[in-house]
């Protein structure tokens, strides 16, 4: 994203170019990088970038405490994608943030927690999100569908105002382009028992790391800084790779930021 050439940053890990390919490829390396020389140069935090290195992950999160809330994972060519699901658990409306690879997994909840599916939020129009949306629309052909893409029909796009109601949830948006150009972030907020708010934030940001954005580095640092990190610590971040993570935890922790 800072277009740094890979001789140079080499150099500046104190690596050979083979040597950096081989870490950037393995995640080990014959030799310790300069992991602060390296994060000097790429504008990352040299401190978090090391301790990243070393095998830092976030502190795992009690799912329980979004109690209607499930969070779906498909495979496909070493590609592991997450998709989530939420719903008020009095009215069962249910609401689904991107779909995966394939939606029979979707499915499969939805029928065993006896939902009313009638919404479908694209966190971004990548293919590894949206290449279930074919069998979802078969099966609910009335379910709305919001997104940021430009091409979308009028009554599918995204208003920065919305709030979309499932029973007692809300659903708001965020705009976070930068790693795809219809990125967005989205809020599910007044959960039971005050539970804090959840971001499904597809590939803005992941636990300590965020989402390759070669043209609109600084866009997308800007967008996740101050669409997403200005959220309440206790905010739980659902990426669409990786694990689940907190605001606090990626403000304290990703070398991004």
């Amino acid at each position: 994203m800072t277009n740094v050439p890979a001789d140079a940053a080499a150099k500046a890990a104190g690596l050979s170019a083979e040597q950096l390919a081989e870490l950037e490829g393995s995640g080990k390396s014959a030799r310790k990088p300069d992991f602060h020389s390296l994060a000097s140069l790429l504008a990352l935090n040299g401190a978090k970038l090391e301790a990243l290195a070393n095998g830092w992950l976030p502190t795992p999160t009690d799912n329980g405490t979004w109690r209607e809330f499930r969070q779906i994972t498909t495979t496909r060519a070493g590609n592991t994608v997450h998709c989530y699901l939420v719903w008020d658990e009095v009215t069962r409306e249910a609401a689904l943030f991107d779909t995966g690879f394939e939606a029979a997994p979707v499915l499969k909840v939805v029928e065993a927690e006896t939902l009313d599916l009638r919404h479908l939020f694209i966190t971004h129009s990548h293919h590894d999100h949206i290449d279930g949306l074919p069998a979802i629309r078969e099966r609910y052909p009335t379910i709305r569908i919001h997104t940021d893409t430009k091409g979308a029909p009028p009554q599918h796009r995204n208003r920065r105002n919305d709030c979309v109601h499932l029973g007692s949830l809300r659903v708001s948006n965020r705009e976070t382009p930068g790693h795809a150009e219809d990125g967005v972030t989205y809020l599910v907020g007044n959960w039971p028992d005050d539970a804090a708010h959840m971001a499904v934030v597809g590939d803005a940001l992941f636990a300590g790391s965020m989402g390759g954005a070669k043209e609109h580095g600084e866009l997308a640092k800007a967008k996740v800084r101050d669409q997403i990190l200005s959220l309440p610590p206790a905010s739980l971040i659902c990426p669409g790779h990786g694990p689940l993570t907190t605001v606090a935890q990626e403000r304290a922790s990703n070398p991004f930021f």
